[in-house]
C-alpha cells in the first residue's frame, strides 16, 4: 500500500465502497499534480476499471427506486407546464405555505435525487427573511417580482435546452447563474437521463478529472453537466445504467468530499429517557420543540432571530449569552450531514453508542409528544461504555463537539477497530499547501497557533512516511507526540524555526561564518541556512514531502530574511534555478511547505510585507468559546467568561486582541476550580490586558468591572472572591 493513497473499504447505506480518508491525504487534493496556475487536479483512490469490477449495482436498488418515487412527486406537485405562471409562493422558502415550495421539496424533500441540505438560502437564488419579511434576490433587479419573473424565464429557458439536448447553453442563461444546484437538480427531476444527476458543479468536474485525467476547472456548470454525461455516454461499460445507479457509483467510487466527520455528543433526553426510542427508531432526538420544523427557515440568521424571541425569556430570564449558546446547540444538530457521527451519552460519564448519521438526516417529527427534532443514524452499540473521567462540561449542555482526544478515548474503549477522522483545521491547512506551498495560521494570543501546528505537522507527514510508523494523533504533550516529532525531525521531514528581529538570511538562507582554520586560526567559511538544508533534502528525495514550521514568522524582517528567494516560493516557480550572491545555483522544490505562526497582538497582519501576503495563504485562529462552553470554576461559566470578555475586548480594542481559549486550558484541560482560575486572571489575562490598554485603567475597568479594577489598582480579593466578582461582572454584561 505504500506509495499510494490509503484506501480502506468501509460500508456506508449497504455499500461496501473504497474511502480515501482525508487523515490520509490532504483534504483529497494533497501532492497532486498543479494545473492551470496551481489548481489541483482531482485525482480517485483507485482505478476507474477496478472499481467498476468490484461495484455491485444491486446494492442501490432502493435508491433507484426512491429517485423515481420522488421524481414522479415532483412532476405531479409541480407540473412542467405550470412553470410559465409558477406563483412565487410555490417557489420560495420563506412563505407561510413554504413547506410545500419547490425549493423546500429540492432540498429537503428529496433525498434520493441527490442532497441539496445545509448552507445559505441563496442557493435558490431568490427566498423570504422569515426574521422581517424581506426578500432576499440578485441586485439586479428592481424588486422581487421582476426578480421572481426572470428566474422563472431562466427555468422555463433552462427546461427548453435540455429537452434539446443543450446543455451547455444553460450558462449564457443570467437568471439562473446564482442557482446551479437547483437548476441542476430541477433538470434531473423533468428530464432524467439528460443529466448526470451531480447538484455540485465542484463535484461534476472532480467526476471529469477522475474519469478522464483532463483539466475541468474552468469549465462553466453546464458545460462540465455535458462534458461528463460525453464520458459516460462513450464509456460502454455504463450502458443500461440508470441515472442514479451512475450518481451513487460516482460517489462511491470517488467521492471528492473530504471525509472528515462532525462527531458530537447529543444526550437524549434527562437521564436518557428517549434512548429507548431513539435506538428503536433509528434517530437521535433534541428539545426546544417551541421553535418547530428548523426546515422552516430560509436562513440561519432567521432561525436565531426565532430562538431568541421564544426562549431568551422564556426559558434563560432574559441571558442573551446562554440564549446563543442554547441556539447553537441546536443549530449544529440541523446541520449534521450524511457520514457525521452522534455519541449518544447519559450522564457525564456513559456512553450509550455512537451513530452514523444516514440520508435522511435531519427530520421534524410532530407524532412524537416532545423532543420532535431527530436526526436519522445508524446506531453502533459497539461504542457503549463507561468513561473513567467524567466529561464535567456533559452536565450543563445537550450538545456539544467531541474533541479529537475524547474521541480516542470513545474509540480505544469500543469492541471495534478505531477510525481516526481528522480535524476540519488540519484539512483546510492541507488544502491551503497542497494550492499554496506555505501557509500561515495568525490570530490573536492564546489560540493555538503553535499547538495546531505542531499536531498537524505530526499528522500530515505521519500519513506521508508510513514506514515510521508513528501515531498521526498522538496526544499533544506526551511523550509519545515529542518523540514522534523528534523522529520525523531526525528523519529529515521536518525542521524547527523561530524568527527573532536579530535572524537574517544567512541565518535561513546561507552566510559566511568564522570556523577554525587548518594553521589553527578563523577563516570564514559558506554554511547553509535552515531552509538551504531543507530545500537540499527535498531536492534528493522528490517523492516525499518536506514541512518547515516558522514560528513567530512576523517578528523576523521577512525581505531581509528570504530575500530575492521569496519569488521561488510561488507554485509556478518551484524548481526554476537562481544564482545566489556567492555563485551556488539554487531553487525551492515542488515538495518544501513551509506553516508559519504569526500573534496579531504583536503586528496587524495588515502590516505584513506585501510580497509575502501575495505567496503566503492565511488562515485565522480565533478564541473558541464552545470548547470551554459547560466548564465550570466555582459558578464560573468558562464559556460566558470567554465570550462576554471577548465581546468587551472587541468593541474597545478590535478582534485581533482578543483572548485565547488556551488561557483556560492548561495542559490541555481546562480550569476546574477557583483558586486555578484566579491564577489564570492574575498572572495571564491581567498582564494581557494590561498591556493592550498601556495600563488605562478606565478601560481595564470595562472589561473586568469596578470590583476588580478599583481606581488606578487591581483589587486584593481572595480567589473565591475574584471569580464570584468577575461572574456577577460577566453574567451582567451578557444579560443574565
Amino acid at each position: 500500500m505504500l506509495g499510494r493513497p490509503l484506501v480502506i473499504l468501509t460500508e456506508r447505506r449497504g455499500l461496501i465502497r473504497p474511502v480515501r480518508f482525508a487523515q490520509y491525504g490532504e483534504r483529497l487534493f494533497g501532492d497532486r499534480p498543479l494545473q492551470n496556475g496551481g489548481s489541483p487536479m482531482y485525482t480517485p483512490p483507485v482505478a476507474l476499471s477496478e472499481a467498476l469490477a468490484t461495484f455491485d449495482r444491486a446494492s442501490c436498488a432502493e435508491r433507484v427506486a426512491a429517485a423515481a418515487d420522488e421524481i414522479a412527486g415532483v412532476v405531479a406537485d409541480f407540473p412542467l407546464e405550470s412553470w410559465p405562471s409558477l406563483p412565487l409562493d410555490r417557489y420560495a422558502l420563506g412563505t407561510e405555505v413554504s413547506a410545500d415550495s419547490f425549493c423546500h421539496r429540492m432540498e429537503f424533500g428529496t433525498p434520493a435525487l441527490s442532497s441539496m441540505r445545509g448552507g445559505h438560502a441563496g442557493k435558490h437564488i431568490i427566498y423570504r427573511r422569515l426574521s422581517d419579511g424581506s426578500w432576499s434576490f440578485p441586485d439586479q433587479y428592481a424588486d422581487v417580482q421582476e426578480a421572481w419573473e426572470k428566474v422563472r424565464s431562466g427555468f422555463v429557458e433552462a427546461f427548453d435546452r435540455a429537452r434539446e439536448g443543450r446543455l451547455t447553453d444553460i450558462d449564457t442563461i443570467a437568471a439562473l447563474r446564482g442557482g446551479p444546484a437547483i437548476t441542476a437538480k430541477a433538470i434531473s427531476c423533468y428530464f432524467p437521463g439528460s443529466i448526470v444527476p451531480v447538484n455540485s458543479r465542484d463535484h461534476v468536474r472532480a467526476f471529469i478529472e477522475g474519469i478522464s485525467g483532463e483539466s475541468a476547472s474552468s469549465l462553466e456548470a453546464f458545460a462540465a453537466h455535458e462534458r461528463l454525461k460525453q464520458l459516460i455516454g462513450a464509456d460502454e461499460r455504463f450502458q443500461g445504467w440508470e441515472p442514479y445507479e451512475i450518481s451513487t457509483f460516482l460517489y462511491w467510487w470517488a467521492d471528492p468530499r473530504p471525509r472528515t466527520p462532525t462527531i458530537l455528543k447529543v444526550a437524549p433526553g434527562e437521564d436518557a429517557r428517549f434512548w429507548d426510542d431513539c435506538r428503536s427508531g433509528g434517530y437521535i432526538c433534541i428539545g426546544w420543540d417551541e421553535i418547530g420544523d428548523l426546515t422552516s427557515f430560509a436562513a440561519e440568521g432567521d432561525y436565531r432571530e426565532a430562538f431568541n424571541d421564544v426562549f431568551l425569556d422564556s426559558m434563560y430570564e432574559g441571558n442573551k449569552s446562554k440564549t446563543s449558546a442554547k441556539a447553537n446547540e441546536l443549530w449544529r444538530v440541523f446541520q449534521l450531514q450524511p457520514g457525521d457521527l452522534v455519541v449518544a451519552n447519559k450522564g457525564i460519564k456513559e456512553v450509550l453508542a455512537v451513530g452514523t448519521v444516514t440520508q435522511d438526516g435531519y427530520v421534524w417529527r410532530p407524532e412524537r409528544p416532545e423532543y420532535k427534532h431527530t436526526v436519522s443514524v445508524k446506531w453502533d452499540t459497539a461504542y457503549a461504555q463507561t468513561l473513567r473521567v467524567p466529561q464535567k462540561s456533559w452536565s450543563t449542555v445537550t450538545v456539544a463537539k467531541v474533541q479529537p482526544a475524547l474521541w480516542k478515548i470513545i474509540q480505544d474503549g469500543a469492541a471495534r477497530p478505531p477510525i481516526v477522522p481528522a480535524e476540519p483545521l488540519f484539512e483546510q491547512i492541507a488544502g491551503l499547501l497542497a494550492r499554496k506551498g506555505q501557509v500561515v495560521l495568525y490570530g490573536p494570543p492564546g489560540t493555538g497557533k503553535t499547538y495546531s501546528a505542531l499536531r498537524f505537522a505530526l499528522w500530515w507527514l505521519a500519513t506521508r512516511v508510513p514506514e515510521l510508523k508513528l501515531d498521526p494523533v498522538a496526544e499533544y504533550g506526551t511523550q509519545e507526540f515529542l518523540d514522534s516529532l523528534g523522529a520525523l525531525s531526525e528523519a529529515g521531514y521536518l525542521a524547527q524555526v523561530t524568527f527573532h528581529p536579530a535572524y537574517g538570511y544567512e541565518d535561513f538562507i546561507e552566510g559566511f561564518r568564522p570556523g577554525e582554520a587548518t594553521d589553527g586560526g578563523l577563516r570564514l567559511a559558506l554554511r547553509n541556512g535552515i531552509f538551504m538544508d531543507v530545500c537540499e533534502a527535498a531536492a534528493a528525495d522528490p517523492g516525499r514531502p518536506r514541512l518547515l514550521l516558522i514560528d513567530e514568522i512576523n517578528r523576523g524582517d521577512i525581505p531581509k530574511i528570504l530575500g530575492e528567494l521569496i519569488t521561488l516560493l510561488e507554485p509556478d516557480k518551484r524548481g526554476l534555478r537562481v544564482t545566489l550572491p556567492t555563485g551556488r545555483r539554487f531553487s525551492v522544490p515542488p515538495n518544501v511547505h513551509i506553516l508559519g505562526t504569526m500573534n496579531t497582538a504583536d503586528r496587524s497582519i495588515r502590516l505584513l510585507d506585501s510580497a509575502l501576503r501575495r505567496r503566503f495563504a492565511f488562515h485565522e485562529l480565533l478564541p473558541d468559546a464552545e470548547v470551554l462552553d459547560g466548564q465550570m470554576a466555582g459558578d464560573m461559566d468558562l464559556g460566558l467568561l470567554l465570550r462576554e470578555l471577548n465581546r468587551r475586548v472587541v468593541a474597545e480594542l478590535g478582534r485581533e486582541r482578543q483572548i485565547g481559549h488556551s488561557f483556560f486550558l492548561p495542559g490541555g484541560k481546562p480550569v476546574d476550580s477557583e483558586t486555578d482560575l484566579a491564577t489564570v486572571i492574575r498572572t495571564e489575562v491581567l498582564p494581557l490586558l494590561q498591556e493592550y490598554t498601556y495600563d488605562d485603567y478606565s478601560k481595564l475597568t470595562q472589561f473586568l468591572g469596578g470590583k476588580i479594577i478599583r481606581g488606578h489598582a487591581v483589587a486584593d480579593l481572595g480567589d473565591e472572591e475574584l471569580v464570584k466578582a468577575l461572574s456577577a461582572e460577566l453574567r451582567a454584561g451578557a444579560g443574565g
